[in-house]
């Protein structure tokens, strides 16, 4: 298991924004976490990954935790390499740091861009420099808060091979923070469906990988979340 919580209660001035979560994140597991703004998808993460502790309920998390934001959040004063260095919690000497960030990069398709500067990367560069500095501290959970919103389409399918690949590869659990249902789908074991703080629907995705995006198998559970999100609703009152 790389994480079990439960009974998660958190709040914010008296508002509560998780209540009551059970949640548990297997290794080689994909779960995703789609619900619209404000329904505490992103707070849950920040919880996992340790950068929010005033809580209730019990947390456990098993090894070690990184989080890839949608940003990619890169020093623009270090090289590629010296960003992805940054994320090895093991003190190292410089020189075997930077080794093991290029070896990372070169995982990640970057191996051409070790020495290149952050503000001459591509938004999908960006992206993969900032999951080769989770990946560089071996993680067990790895905390994806919409890696990929900010991706142009072609981009992003390209990001979702990545990280599937990387995940048969390296074994590690993914909890993944989307607004896509198809995304959702596309990468995930299991999507869960937050709603005011509470875990509303689970969904089992019962899809072998690779997935095609388009897919009718695909469609039905895309749509199958739309009506749980009360899209579908929305629709016909429209």
């Amino acid at each position: 298991m790389s994480a079990w919580v439960k009974g998660l209660t958190k709040s914010f001035d008296g508002h509560v924004v998780l209540d009551g979560i059970d949640l548990s994140v297997g290794r080689g597991e994909i779960v995703a976490l789609v619900g619209r703004s404000g329904s505490g998808k992103s707070t849950l993460l920040r919880v996992l990954a340790g950068l929010s502790t005033d809580h209730d309920g019990e947390v456990d998390v098993q090894g070690t935790p990184t989080v890839v934001f949608q940003e990619p959040r890169l020093v623009p004063w270090l090289t590629v390499t010296r960003n992805v260095a940054l994320g090895d919690p093991q003190r190292r000497r410089k020189r075997a740091a930077e080794e093991k960030a290029r070896r990372v990069l070169g995982e990640v398709g970057l191996s051409h861009r070790v020495d290149a500067w952050p503000l001459t990367l591509s938004g999908g560069e960006a992206q993969r420099a900032a999951l080769a500095r989770a990946l560089v501290a071996e993680p067990t959970l790895l905390l994806l808060d919409e890696p990929f919103g900010a991706l142009d389409a072609l981009t992003r399918l390209a990001m979702h091979d990545l990280l599937l690949r990387l995940f048969a590869e390296h074994g590690f659990g993914v909890l993944l923070v989307t607004h896509d249902p198809a995304e959702a789908v596309t990468l995930a074991d299991r999507v869960l469906i937050l709603e005011d703080g509470r875990i509303a629907h689970s969904l089992d995705i019962d899809l072998p990988r690779p997935r095609r995006h388009a897919s009718p198998e695909a469609a039905v559970y895309s749509a199958r979340l739309l009506e749980l999100l009360g899209v579908e609703d929305l629709q016909r009152q429209l």
